[in-house]
């Protein structure tokens, strides 16, 4: 490119000004040549102009209103303009690198095409000596490579995010103007105050309170669905602790906000700090914060020895939930209202108590029920367009992040087809080796990230924010057609017969759709004069497509509520009282109010499983929604895990007995929501995690074969072939590659990466054979199992946990299979002793299967042994019990003994 103008270099140190000639790309041209510019030139530079600031409008107005314009690729198309921050996107994709991710896909081909090689040996080559040994290691096999292939192939497509917090600053908060942020509730469930202690409650609420985010957009809701009074005393003194508390954290911007935590870091407190007044506040604030301890613990001491006639309140009257299965539904606003500020005079969020009305006769839907209440109760009382559920244990963790959310729900490009935004779980009080994989660390670090690049990571109950209109039942916003284009190369009249007959037909479409629009509207004047008066800014087209008797039949029977489903963008009615609302709140906690509707059938949480977080998530997908991971350099959120052993399997077959009954129900994915949005990939994913369960029968099959083999002398192959040992190695080899690559892209460390193979052995052993068997009960009997809350963490000491011993019949299958191969070893290498070399050649083979799993089962050993070697006696005698019949039955009864009687041979010996 040529330059048209003289260039002018100003040096201002000496004062004076040195004109340059123009240097042109070609010095054999004459400058002539290029001329003095065009006119032309700058008109295409206008009309780019114009263009630019037509993009801005399409992304303010329609992205922003109608959503769903633009798809989330969009985000990096190189028109939009760049120079303005507040502007830009609030967030954007890093896809994992192509030198990590490549030779990854490269890998999962290769192991599919050896897996073909590898079965057309199996099944090419039986054992004919030990054809039941055979058998059942190639249906297993076959089982196994079924199940890899549906949790191999979603993580096809990893990737991280990235948000921009500051630009979400620029863009929703402005100087001088009130915040544009959305409102957000904020749910916490809780049950049984023993097992889930008030004050790691408080600590949750605490972390809320003081969220950097503008107080007057934040609400938090607290679930008490065992309508404790330990639970409400507990969140009266919360809430009185919370006027000093809130002001210290946003004075001195702390991070974590949960007291408990922030107290008990092991680090230093003053650095970056540099106010005169932290230290003397900080002192101050932990002698308060462990008079409130004191004040907790004294309620759970008291606590313990209910009277004869039930609880009593301040003013005399019986408590309503003495009677935890027959009371009514009690709403109690803490904070929030006029008159309750903190200690420098500022507001504080609203903090809401809510115990949903319980009946005997009625099915309460545990957890998920007590979340559709919420919702109810959320949207009587402020109707915040976005709603964040954590569970009492999960505190948050970095004060951001509710900010992190918005940068993609608020995002005005992509953000109107965001149906939940997932962080991961991230724990405290795990012992530094995670003997039983509590963090999960594979899950979230790997299978998460390659979610997130198909349709989204799916819900896993806790530490999600949801936008809720998808809850509500709705489809996602559908992508509107670009206008068909137009060439210029033909004339125009060539183009006018099919044209004229196009605009034709949408000039009769439009015409009906209006007439239909305007029958509808006349009939919603009517059908919407039964909502009370004072209801405002319902222009929601949904409110035209839907009779008053239909809104009844899917959300119930309550005016105000079915107006406030009508905000997209949230608010509560105005003029409307507060008494009013509380009295309309009540109404929708009720236990009849569910009846005849859609709740937990298309609406809100899904009924049906003990994990309800999975079939909502998959529900919401397929109306067409997306979700979003976001995994923010300081995590968002911690939680506590159970590291025993036996509290751990509990918790395992809570959740395995969860997708057993998502299998067997009309929601199994396998069956269900075809011909709507969710992709296949992402399909793929929902029904590994329904059918994982079932994996527990071929893997305790294939864990008994290798004791089978050793005790018997016979093998699951023929004696190998340098063909075979090729195929053998070649699929080992990409196993580990697979493995390898996958904590590289993932930035998963090799011990997490092993726990969680181990544990898988364990839980699959134990917990998921016992989900299935309690899953069938239910299914062919109708016999209820009982839903188990995990014990949150003590006051015992650190790890103290970890070495206590609960007794649970789910010990007895891993540690018999230990047992088992234990002996099988024992007698193999017994065998090859007595019978000579020639036996530790094959023994080899069987030694190594018989050593993968009691390697497998080395954690699951060690919880049993505790610290102090203490193994309950039962638990070693059922197991040996077991172990020997087995034995004793197998060669009562061996099938690979000729049975034509015994067979003499000649020793070899000469006697004489």
């Amino acid at each position: 490119m040529s330059i048209h103008i003289y260039f002018i270099i100003f040096i201002m140190a000496s004062g004076f000004v040195v004109a340059v000639p123009p240097r042109p790309m070609d010095p054999k041209k004459d400058l002539a040549v290029y001329g003095y510019g065009s006119v032309a030139w700058k008109d295409r530079m206008e009309e780019w102009k114009k263009k630019q600031n037509g993009k801005l409008q399409v992304v303010e107005h329609q992205g922003g209103n109608d959503g769903g314009n633009f798809d989330e690729d969009e985000l990096d198309d190189p028109d939009l303009p760049k120079m303005d921050e507040g502007r830009q996107p609030l967030s954007r994709k890093i896809p994992i690198p192509s030198s990590k991710i490549n030779p990854y896909r490269i890998i999962i081909i290769l192991r599919l095409v050896i897996l073909g090689f590898f079965f057309h040996y199996r099944i090419l080559h039986p054992v004919n000596d030990a054809y039941a040994l055979w058998l059942t290691s190639v249906i297993c096999e076959i089982w196994f490579a079924v199940s890899w292939i549906l949790d191999q192939f979603p993580k096809w497509y990893p990737i991280e995010r990235e948000t921009y917090l500051d630009r979400l600053s620029l863009r929703y908060e402005k100087e001088g103007k009130p915040s544009e942020l959305a409102d957000i509730d904020i749910f916490v469930s809780t049950v049984d105050p023993m097992k889930e202690p008030p004050l790691i409650t408080a600590n949750t609420v605490l972390s809320i309170l003081a969220v950097d985010y503008p107080v007057e957009k934040v609400a938090c809701y607290v679930s008490d669905d065992g309508a404790a009074m330990l639970t409400f005393e507990a969140l009266s003194e919360t809430s009185e602790f919370a006027r000093r508390w809130v002001p210290f954290c946003k004075k001195f911007s702390i991070e974590p906000r949960a007291p408990e935590w922030y107290f008990a870091q092991k680090v230093d407190y003053l650095k970056d700090k540099v106010h005169p007044e932290f230290v003397r506040e900080r002192r101050a604030m932990k002698r308060e914060y462990e008079e409130f301890k004191i004040r907790i613990n004294a309620l759970v001491s008291m606590a313990q020895k209910v009277p004869e006639e039930g609880w009593t309140m301040q003013d005399g009257t019986p408590w309503p939930g003495n009677n935890v299965r027959d009371h009514p539904g009690m709403i109690q606003v803490f904070l929030g209202h006029n008159g309750v500020r903190d200690v420098e005079g500022n507001e504080l969020p609203r903090l809401v108590y809510a115990s949903r009305e319980k009946r005997p006769g009625f099915d309460h839907h545990k957890k998920a029920g007590a979340m559709n209440a919420l919702m109810r109760v959320s949207a009587i009382i402020s109707n915040a367009p976005y709603l964040l559920n954590v569970d009492c244990d999960h505190y948050i963790n970095n004060s951001k992040a509710l900010r992190e959310a918005m940068c993609f729900m608020m995002d005005p490009t992509s953000g109107k087809k965001i149906c939940y935004v997932q962080f991961p779980q991230r724990f405290d009080g795990i012992d530094r080796n995670d003997r039983y994989s509590n963090r999960n660390v594979v899950f979230f670090d790997i299978n998460m990230k390659g979610l997130d690049g198909i349709q989204g990571p799916i819900y896993v109950g806790t530490g999600c924010v949801f936008r809720r209109q998808a809850l509500y039942g709705y489809d996602a916003p559908v992508n509107k057609k670009p206008p068909g284009k137009t060439c210029n190369c033909w004339p125009k009249w060539c183009c006018l017969c099919c044209g004229s007959r196009k605009k034709n037909k949408k000039v009769k479409s439009t015409d009906k759709k209006k007439k239909m629009k305007n029958r509808e509207a006349s009939k919603q004047i009517h059908a919407l004069e039964n909502i009370e008066e004072g209801i405002e800014g319902i222009d929601n087209d949904r409110s035209l497509l839907m009779p008053q008797v239909k809104f009844e039949k899917k959300f119930g029977q309550s005016p105000v509520f079915i107006a406030s489903t009508l905000l997209e963008e949230g608010g509560v009615p105005k003029g409307a009282t507060t008494a009013s609302l509380l009295k309309e709140a009540i109404h929708v906690i009720s236990c009849g109010y569910e009846d005849k509707t859609e709740w937990g059938k298309e609406i809100g949480w899904i009924y049906g499983s003990v994990t309800e977080d999975i079939l909502t998530g998959f529900k919401m997908q397929c109306h067409g929604w997306r979700s979003v991971y976001c995994i923010p350099k300081r995590p968002a959120f911690k939680g506590s895990a159970p590291i025993n052993l036996s509290d751990r399997l509990h918790q395992v077959l809570r959740w395995a007995l969860g997708s057993v009954e998502i299998f067997f129900s009309r929601y199994c994915p396998i069956w269900y929501g075809y011909g709507g949005g969710l992709k296949w990939l992402e399909r793929f994913s929902y029904i590994n995690s329904v059918v994982y369960p079932w994996t527990s029968i071929p893997l305790i099959a294939y864990c008994t074969l290798p004791a089978f083999c050793l005790l018997t002398g016979k093998f699951i192959v023929p004696e190998i072939s340098n063909y075979a040992s090729i195929i053998f190695m070649a699929l080992f080899i990409s196993i580990a590659a697979t493995g390898v690559l996958e904590m590289q892209w993932g930035r998963v460390a090799i011990d997490d990466w092993w726990r969680n193979e181990q544990f898988w052995v364990i839980g699959g052993a134990s917990s998921h054979l016992f989900a299935l068997f309690q899953g069938l009960l239910k299914v062919l009997a109708g016999v209820n199992t009982n839903f188990t809350v995990t014990s949150k963490g003590g006051d015992d000491g650190e790890f103290s946990e970890l070495y206590l011993f609960k007794w649970t019949s789910l010990l007895i299958p891993p540690l018999t299979l230990l047992i088992l191969n234990i002996i099988g070893v024992m007698v193999g290498i017994s065998d090859a002793i007595n019978n000579g070399y020639e036996e530790w050649g094959p023994l080899f083979g069987k030694l190594f299967f018989a050593l993968w799993v009691i390697v497998h089962l080395y954690p699951f050993l060690k919880g049993l042994m505790g610290k102090q070697d203490r193994l309950p006696t039962i638990i070693v005698v059922w197991s040996i019990l077991l172990a020997s019949i087995f034995s004793l039955l197998w060669v009562r009864v061996n099938p690979f003994v000729s049975k034509g009687g015994i067979v003499l041979e000649v020793c070899g010996l000469d006697c004489d």
